[in-house]
């Protein structure tokens, strides 16, 4: 396991203390070397200056022969100096200087002047020198030099105790650096704990309860929060109405399959003729097609959970009006005169799928004619940036409460039990005119409730039970709000 692996494998509270050391650690190491750097040059720029004066005392004493002339006045420099000849050799030499060369032959210039360190700092050399070699000139044909050197006890022990000293400021600066990190880090990732901790207890059944955000506070963290409790809010109405579903959905299966057991039994209690038998199959014929309608308008439902209502087509609103009231006076020719189409003046489109709102037609057509009283009024117009197709009834209506829920899977009032059908027709239109960006409205007597994107678009203002749906001229985005109120 490479050290980037192991990085990962580390708590994140460790990981942020060790980026933060480490960051620290390269800036207390530039910014170090940039102190020494310029405490080097100082004192080298110093010993430099000492250099070039003595350097300057002591060539013009220098004979022909390589011999300075006056010794005393070369000491007086307080510096130690040598007269090399070609070879390297010493020629002469004073002050502090030793007898024997302090540079190698390679280390002498080919002209001018070069400065040099002689003798390490670390480790400590015994004779440690700064120097500088001068070429003379020629000397009986062969070239000299003049080296002139001071002793560096003075600036490396300096440079020595700077180097001591801001290691050690260094490691205590990093060990408060990383000591204040982890406590910044550990108070920055507390409510993050806190939020796992009581996560947990959610997942463990307190499916109710919620996370604790300060409310005076606007931080990452708490944004973190709020978004946390926002998804558990929605999850728990998910699971709430997925359980919900499940119940209704159970119940109402549970009235057909009940019959069709009770129906199987009574047929085997006795022996039946073959017109009997066939009585009995019909009258099974008549529930398991009730099951087989409710399997579908469940799986409808379910269909159009997972998919879009929206398209990017554009769909004549009056065209599809009219192809399922056709279908509908052609497989009911005794009741046609049931159903009145306000045909629109000019064509009326919406950003909605065609199978999406044949649905929709369909199904309120189908739940007023069912539910209501003759004559069923269909009206198609465009209102500003909205299709609007309402379906209206002479029936009794909804009372307030059956109004607000009347979307609701498997709701149907006391007095609709008894007809067919099994409540998910509204249900799935509101799904799809919601999905395309639309809205569902339901207005009885003066009372109305809404599903989607509130549009400014009226009603029909009478005691008539109407069902309005809203889809827009244009793809729409998805939404879902619900309101109902009442006109006084």
């Amino acid at each position: 396991m490479n050290l980037g692996e192991r990085l990962r494998t580390l708590p994140l509270r460790r990981r942020l203390v060790a980026g933060f050391a480490a960051a620290m650690l390269v800036l207390l190491t530039a910014a170090g070397a940039v102190v020494y750097w310029r405490v080097q040059y100082a004192l080298d720029r110093g010993l430099d200056t000492e250099l070039r004066s003595a350097r300057a005392v002591i060539i013009p004493l220098v004979d022909a022969a390589g011999h300075v002339t006056s010794p005393e006045a070369a000491d007086a420099t307080g510096t130690g100096w040598q007269v090399l000849g070609a070879d390297g050799s010493v020629l002469d030499s004073g002050g502090a200087a030793p007898g024997r060369t302090l540079v190698p032959d390679s280390a002498l210039p080919a002209t001018g002047s070069r400065t040099l360190d002689v003798g390490s700092m670390l480790p400590i050399a015994a004779a440690p020198y700064r120097v500088e070699v001068t070429v003379l000139g020629a000397t009986d044909g062969a070239a000299s030099y003049v080296l002139v050197g001071v002793r560096r006890d003075h600036r490396d022990e300096a440079l020595r105790e700077l180097l001591l000293q801001m290691s050690l400021a260094g490691v205590g600066a990093l060990v408060v650096a990383s000591l204040v990190g982890d406590q910044l880090a550990r108070l920055a990732l507390r409510p993050v704990e806190r939020y796992r901790r009581r996560a947990s207890e959610i997942a463990s059944g307190s499916g109710h309860r919620r996370l604790e955000v300060p409310t005076r506070r606007d931080d990452e963290v708490t944004r973190l929060g709020h978004t946390l409790n926002e998804m558990l809010g929605a999850l728990e109405e998910s699971l709430t109405r997925e359980r919900q579903f499940v119940g209704d959905a159970s119940h109402e299966l549970r009235t057909p399959l009940t019959l069709l057991r009770t129906r199987i039994q009574l047929a085997r209690r006795r022996e039946r003729s073959v017109a009997e038998h066939e009585a009995v199959l019909d009258e099974l014929a008549v529930d398991v097609a009730r099951l087989a309608d409710l399997a579908e308008q469940l799986l409808e439902l379910d269909r159009t959970s997972s998919s879009h209502g929206s398209s990017g087509d554009l769909v004549d609103l009056g065209e599809v009006v009219a192809a399922e009231v056709g279908r509908w006076r052609a497989a009911h020719p005794d009741r046609a005169d049931g159903v009145v189409v306000d045909e629109p003046d000019a064509r009326v489109h919406a950003a909605v799928g065609r199978q999406a709102l044949e649905r929709i037609v369909t199904n309120l057509l189908a739940n007023a004619l069912a539910h209501g009283s003759a004559p069923v009024r269909v009206v198609v117009r465009r209102e500003g940036g909205h299709a609007v197709l309402q379906v209206a009834d002479e029936g009794p209506g909804m009372d307030p409460d059956m109004l607000a829920q009347a979307t609701r899977r498997f709701s149907r009032a006391p007095e609709a039990r008894a007809r067919p059908g099994a409540g998910l027709g509204l249900s799935l239109v509101e799904h799809l005119a919601v999905s395309a960006g639309g809205e569902l409205r339901l207005c009885h007597a003066g009372h109305h409730a809404s599903t989607g994107v509130a549009a400014d678009v009226e009603c029909l203002h009478d005691d008539r039970m109407t069902a309005t749906v809203l889809l827009p001229v244009a793809p729409a985005r998805n939404a879902f709000t619900k309101s109902s109120s009442s006109d006084s």
